[in-house]
């Protein structure tokens, strides 16, 4: 799709991205974050509801919608899952607080830490 011009870049994210941190899941999707131009309508290709049907799977295109999900496509190693992944290892809380400073996050961050991280 990205050969084509359909969509600039992409990444694999919510559960689906997770299997690549922690134990596998199971999942009736596939949740691919993208930069998407106009390609779909004017291509005649109806979106339903979320999704876009690639053979038998619902498929939820996300447009890239902010700066941090805009970094999410171009590192493609950011996950969301937080408490799974900071479970298994593949990030730190360190890690997330950076992140979230570079995105204006840090009273979310620290709400979330507060709630599920220091318990």
């Amino acid at each position: 799709m990205r050969d084509a011009g359909v969509i600039f870049n992409y990444a694999l994210f919510g559960a689906t991205a997770q299997i690549r941190y922690t134990e596998p899941l199971a999942t009736l999707d596939a949740d691919v974050l993208v930069t998407l131009p106009d390609f779909c309508e004017a291509g005649g290709y109806p979106i339903e509801g979320e999704a876009i049907h690639v053979g038998a799977w619902p498929v939820q295109f996300v447009p890239v919608f902010n700066a941090l999900t805009s970094e999410a496509v171009e590192q493609a190693e950011t996950a969301a899952r937080i408490l799974a992944l900071l479970e298994s290892g593949s990030v730190t809380k360190e890690g997330i607080a950076t992140l979230a400073s570079r995105h204006d996050l840090e009273d979310a961050w620290i709400r979330f830490k507060r709630r599920f991280v220091d318990e």
